[in-house]
């Protein structure tokens, strides 16, 4: 498909389906004021697997699976297998364009009882692109491309409780280098890393049926800023807190039922709103900077942003004039919640509901989807429903085909 780079920039706004609208002078707006958080690689937030991706894009505490690793790879201890492969694919944006996708092979190797290493590698595909220059003279054809490959480690540390870490590369290449604003582009590059610690209790009784509770908490894409040119600003990656919960309920020896929420938070900056002149024109400080009416300087070290995410908001406008911070700050969480159903542990049904302010990117959606077992055998599916028509994420379809080995049993 023909495609020109100025489709390239939509598309990579869109690729979460957000998008940014901020009231720069800080006056009074009919509506909401948008003000969505932007952050580089975000093919990193996208939903790799089928499983989490039919409940809602949720993961950090659901029972351990071979892709872990995405959503806390500390569930890895838990899992009952001794090693896991699969391979997952997503056709992205098919209402927009035919030939974006995403590919996520995902693997652990469990040695003893209590240790685990695991790795993946995550493939984005922007499709074919045509360069232009600002005439719309052909410059060339190129296919840009995204991708992340990981190591993790992750350990019991007592019969509950379990950590792990993950070791990240990542390599952003949109432009193939060519010249964007009179400086050549390069392909973005950066290191990053995961925290993550899992809780899980299957003592639990409720009622006269056997329960397991559980709670996950992963701080993912910990790493440097990266920009695409020497003189454009840097980007933070899409440091994301992902906290979790769930709940699992035997109800006899063939039916279990699980239920599941995410919460999610980027670690990032809060772009702020700039004060303007009489011609409605950006003020400059002395050292070049714009000055700030509302918010917090977002160009700071990767640290003091993560800190900082907490409480930089510019505010949400308030009738009586005034702004909320701590009301902004709320609007930034992301929530997911999900169901799962499994019979003999063959056959699951799943459902789920993800969940982002209007303001931040405006994504609500249901999900759904089935798997199946059947001994070392994993086939999963999910597809996706918008709650508003048009979305460029409608009819989202997830496939996941997983191997377990050494499972109790076979």
């Amino acid at each position: 498909m023909r495609k020109r780079l100025s489709i390239s920039l939509i598309i990579s706004i869109l690729l979460t389906g957000s998008y940014t609208i901020t009231a720069q002078n800080g006056s009074i707006a009919s509506g909401p004021q948008l003000n969505a958080i932007q952050t580089a690689v975000p093919f990193m937030t996208i939903t790799p697997d089928s499983r989490s991706g039919a409940m809602g894009d949720v993961g950090v505490a659901t029972s351990p699976d071979v892709n872990s690793q995405n959503w806390n790879p500390a569930k890895y201890p838990f899992i009952d297998s001794e090693s896991g492969i699969a391979l997952s694919y997503t056709p992205w944006l098919r209402k927009l364009i035919h030939d974006i996708n995403l590919a996520y092979l995902a693997g652990f190797y469990k040695f003893g009882d209590k240790q685990v290493i695991s790795a993946s590698l995550r493939y984005f595909s922007l499709g074919q692109i045509i360069f232009t220059n600002n005439y719309g003279t052909p410059q060339g054809i190129y296919v840009p491309n995204e991708f992340a490959i990981d190591a993790g480690y992750s350990r019991l540390l007592t019969d509950r409780f379990s950590g792990g870490i993950v070791f990240r590369f990542i390599r952003s290449d949109l432009t193939g280098g060519t010249f964007v604003g009179g400086a050549e582009s390069k392909a973005a590059m950066a290191i990053a890393g995961d925290l993550a610690f899992y809780y899980r209790n299957t003592d639990m009784i409720l009622g006269s049926k056997d329960g397991t509770l559980a709670f996950g908490v992963n701080i993912a894409n910990m790493g440097n800023k990266v920009s695409y040119t020497e003189t454009s600003d840097k980007a933070f990656l899409p440091i994301n807190l992902k906290l979790g919960a769930a709940l699992t309920v035997e109800m006899d020896d063939y039916n279990t039922i699980t239920f599941t929420a995410d919460f999610n938070k980027l670690l990032v900056p809060t772009p702020p709103i700039y004060d303007t002149d009489s011609l409605g024109g950006p003020i400059f400080l002395p050292n070049g900077d714009k000055q700030i009416k509302f918010g917090k300087n977002p160009n700071v070290a990767t640290p003091v942003g993560m800190v900082q995410s907490f409480y930089d908001a510019p505010g949400v406008l308030m009738d009586d004039g005034t702004r909320s911070i701590f009301r902004e700050e709320v609007n930034e969480i992301m929530v997911g919640i999900g169901m799962e159903y499994w019979y003999r542990e063959q056959f699951a049904i799943r459902g789920g509901y993800f969940y982002e302010h209007e303001t931040k990117g405006n994504r609500k959606y249901f999900t759904l989807g089935i798997g199946l077992r059947l001994n070392v055998f994993a086939l999963d599916f999910s597809y996706l429903v918008p709650v508003k028509q048009n979305n460029p994420l409608a009819n989202t379809l997830r496939f996941t085909l997983g191997f377990e080995f050494g499972k109790p049993g076979f």
